[in-house]
C-alpha cells in the first residue's frame, strides 16, 4: 500500500473490528543522508535530519497517542531498534542471532496483569535494511491462530492457566535479571469472532500439562498462519498489538554502522485507562 492510500484508509481500518491487524506501507519520505546505525540501541547523535521521526509520529497520530514507558528505552517516544552485540541472543529488540518468539508488546504492571497498560498499536519504520536483506518480521492474526488450534485448545487458552514473564528490558534494567511473572491469566479473551491475544516474548509459563499442550499448539499455529514482511528503507509496518502476535527472524549483526535500523513507536488509543501510571506533563508512563 502506498503512503497516500494508507493515510486515507487508516482511520476506518482502526474503527473496524473485522479489519486485519497489520498494514504495510511503502514510498514514505526518507532522510537524504543517514549516519551510521547506532550500536547501543539509543538515538544516533549524528542524525541531523528528522524525516523518519516525523513520518513515524505522523502515522502514529492517525492511530492514537504515542506514549513512552520509562521501563522501555528510558521513556523515549521514538525507539531506535538496532542489533546490539551484548544483546544478540536475547529475546529483546536488541537481538539478532536468535528467532524473536511470537509475542505482543506487553508492559509490566503492578496489578499483576501485563496486557492492561500495554500499547494498542506499534509502528515500525525502516531506515536501513540488514546487509543480506534477510531479516523478516512475521504477523499472526489471532483469528487464524484460533481456527488452527481447534476448539479444545481454545478453551484452555481462554482459561487463567498461564503466567507471562515481564519484558526482557524490564528484567534487565529493573528486576536484576530475575523473572517477574504475571498473575495467572488467559492468553486469549474476547468474542470468538474478535479475539484478543497475549503472549510474552520473554517466556510464558503454562500452569498445567494441558496448558503446556495448548501453548505448544499455539506456537505451531503462529508459524503456520503468519504473514511475512521484509522491511526496506521508506517502508513502515503498523501492527495492532491486540489482534495478533508478531515475531522476527534471525539475521546477522555486524556492528559496523551498517546494520539494520528501524524506529518504533508505541501507540495507545487513549491514555485515560492508564492514568494511574502517568508522569504528569509528559507522554511518559511509569
Amino acid at each position: 500500500m502506498t503512503a497516500a492510500s494508507a493515510t486515507n484508509s487508516l482511520p476506518s481500518r482502526d474503527r473496524s473490528s473485522s479489519s486485519g491487524g497489520a498494514l504495510y506501507i511503502r514510498n514514505l519520505p526518507q532522510d537524504a543522508h543517514l549516519p551510521p546505525t547506532p550500536r547501543d540501541g539509543f538515538p544516533s547523535r549524528r542524525k541531523s535530519t528528522f524525516i523518519s521521526e516525523r513520518t513515524l509520529l505522523g502515522l502514529s497520530g492517525l492511530l492514537g497517542e504515542p506514549v513512552g514507558f520509562l521501563t522501555e528505552k528510558n521513556g523515549q517516544v521514538v525507539h531506535d531498534i538496532v542489533p546490539v552485540k551484548e544483546g544478540a541472543t536475547t529475546q529483546t529488540n536488541q537481538g539478532s542471532a536468535v528467532f524473536l518468539n511470537f509475542h505482543n508488546d506487553i508492559v509490566h504492571d503492578r496489578t499483576g496483569y501485563y496486557d492492561i497498560a500495554n500499547p494498542d498499536f506499534l509502528v515500525l519504520i525502516c531506515l536501513r535494511a540488514d546487509r543480506a536483506q534477510a531479516a523478516t518480521t512475521y504477523y499472526a492474526d489471532a483469528r487464524d491462530i484460533c481456527r488452527m488450534v481447534g476448539p479444545d485448545a481454545n478453551r484452555v487458552l481462554r482459561s487463567p492457566l498461564f503466567r507471562m514473564n515481564a519484558p526482557g528490558s524490564y528484567i534487565r534494567d529493573v528486576a536484576g535479571d530475575e523473572d517477574v511473572l504475571s498473575d495467572p491469566a488467559p492468553m486469549i479473551k474476547g468474542p470468538v469472532g474478535f479475539p484478543e491475544i497475549s503472549s510474552a516474548a520473554n517466556g510464558v509459563h503454562a500452569l498445567s500439562p494441558v496448558a503446556e499442550t495448548a501453548l505448544a499448539l499455539l506456537q505451531t499455529a503462529c508459524r503456520a498462519v503468519a504473514h511475512e514482511f521484509r522491511l526496506r528503507p521508506g517502508h513502515a509496518l503498523l501492527i495492532n498489538n491486540r489482534k495478533g502476535l508478531h515475531a522476527r527472524s534471525r539475521f546477522i549483526g555486524h556492528y559496523d554502522g551498517q546494520d539494520r535500523w528501524l524506529q518504533r513507536t508505541y501507540v495507545r488509543r487513549s491514555q485515560w485507562q492508564i492514568r494511574y501510571r502517568a508522569v504528569p506533563g509528559t507522554r511518559r508512563i511509569h
